[in-house]
């Protein structure tokens, strides 16, 4: 093997072991790990060509996938906006299984999420500005300092400084807690499912917050609300009210947070992500789109 060949070499080493936190990145910004995933395997086609053409190594590849894949996703995200104007009923993420949820060692079903990440914070970020979204992300949650921002969406470090400032206060106002007690949080997702399943209303009404709010996405192809139902006596009856006969929910960890799996006679239908907040569930979000549950499938237990 001549010295190019062990150079390929250690960089794919690299790339791989990166290759969770990238996802992590793209899909944060996207909510979407099959575009994510298209982003960083662009990523990595354009480090080997980068690296061909001028025969030099780059000194940070973190730092330059980091920042060639902030730069692609923002390409797709600004082209995603118009897509999901158009999107069927509520746009939820395309959920996320981690930790002993996952069926496998497979390195490709990995990704590395920040806790915040959840669906419901996922949510709030489909409200901001591409470059709002992408500064928040990039700096907030990932650390990147703002000149690497700046280098990925193509503004100074005090504009992005700006963007993120924005960006901060549009989440603090709608984001969920994070202070909530994985424990806890465990303890009112497993009541929440014996109540669904049992039929029991006083419970479940017990549980949810009066103000609770269910998004539930079916992307046009399944039956599902078209818009979002709010407060604790709609968001019972329509939980019970799709309850039929074969139907099981199975605890797992759903983008990083306690949260649900929903089958019917064996097969996936609905994956449940759940929003806690002293005690009470202030949001349900049901992903039923097969299409965004076709990885779920392939990798939950």
């Amino acid at each position: 093997m001549n010295d190019h060949d062990n150079a390929v070499t250690g960089l794919d080493a690299e790339f791989q072991a990166l290759r969770p936190r990238l996802l992590g990145v793209a899909y944060g910004l996207l909510g979407s790990l099959d575009e994510a995933e298209d982003v960083v395997q662009d990523a990595w086609l354009r480090l080997r060509a980068a690296t061909a053409a001028t025969g030099d190594e780059i000194r940070d590849v973190t730092g330059w996938l980091v920042v060639t894949v902030s730069r692609l996703t923002l390409d797709v995200l600004r082209s995603a906006r118009h897509r999901r104007e158009e999107y069927v009923g509520p746009w939820l993420p395309e959920p996320v299984l981690t930790g002993p949820d996952l069926a496998g060692p497979d390195p490709a079903e990995r990704v590395t999420l920040d806790e915040s990440m959840s669906m419901a914070m996922l949510v709030v970020l489909e409200s901001l500005s591409p470059a709002e979204r992408t500064a928040f992300v990039l700096h907030d949650v990932f650390g990147l300092t703002f000149a690497e921002v700046g280098a990925a969406v193509g503004r100074s470090p005090a504009a992005c400084r700006q963007l993120a400032a924005r960006a901060r206060a549009h989440v603090a106002s709608r984001a969920p807690r994070f202070d909530v007690d994985p424990a806890e949080h465990r303890r009112v997702v497993d009541a929440f499912a014996r109540a669904c399943l049992g039929d029991d209303i006083d419970a479940l009404l017990a549980l949810l917050d009066p103000d609770v709010v269910l998004r539930s996405d079916g992307g046009g192809i399944v039956t599902s609300a078209r818009r979002p139902v709010i407060g604790a006596a709609k968001v019972a009856r329509l939980l019970l009210g799709v309850r039929r006969p074969g139907h099981a929910m199975v605890p797992a960890t759903v983008n990083g947070w306690p949260g649900l799996l929903r089958y019917r006679d064996g097969r996936l239908v609905t994956v449940i992500g759940l929003t806690v907040a002293d005690g009470r569930v202030t949001a349900v979000d049901m992903v039923l789109n097969p299409r965004k549950l076709a990885r779920v499938t392939r990798v939950a237990r």
